[in-house]
């Protein structure tokens, strides 16, 4: 069924969640000739504003994101998701200061300094050492100076509510 013009009429009227979905698919559509990059995230602000947030099993350049901005913009347009053509679309790596949100991020951040907060709410803080399927292993410093203990930890991942990287300086 057709709507104005040739835009498919399921696009008109299309919800938020459905976009983000139809969106999801065409990212990882564009990946799959790119597999050491994946995405992380999509949301649809109001104002008709994509984020779209993508990671690389080592990090995500710049040119990357500019690439696949670009990229997805055109696609994003010729499926027609927003009939009006009227959308802004942002494509960049999660911050330093946002949780990890898949499996996949967690082995490029061993050896770095983690927060994790349970879904008890209780917090631990510590160097990651190790990732496996089902958990993560830290191992936390307690104590200062010469009283000052390590310990590791293996923490399943049914308990993680989040985890983010810590940046010391």
């Amino acid at each position: 069924m057709e709507g104005n013009g040739s835009v498919p009429f399921c696009f008109i009227g299309m919800s938020t969640q459905s976009q983000i979905e139809q969106i999801t698919g065409i990212i990882h559509a564009m990946l799959e000739t790119e597999p050491s990059f994946f995405c992380v995230s999509v949301k649809i602000k109001p104002t008709q504003n994509i984020k779209v947030f993508l990671d690389g099993d080592e990090g995500i350049p710049i040119e990357k994101c500019v690439y696949f901005n670009r990229k997805l913009y055109q696609l994003i347009t010729e499926v027609g998701i927003f009939p009006e053509g009227e959308f802004s679309l942002e494509v960049s790596s999660p911050g330093v200061d946002e949780p990890l949100k898949l499996h996949r991020q967690y082995p490029k951040n061993i050896g770095r300094n983690v927060e994790v907060v349970f879904t008890d709410d209780t917090v631990k803080e510590g160097v990651l050492l190790a990732v496996t399927e089902q958990d993560i292993l830290i191992e936390q410093t307690i104590g200062k100076g010469k009283k000052a203990k390590t310990q590791q930890l293996i923490i399943p991942f049914a308990n993680i509510k989040t985890t983010t990287v810590q940046i010391k300086f």
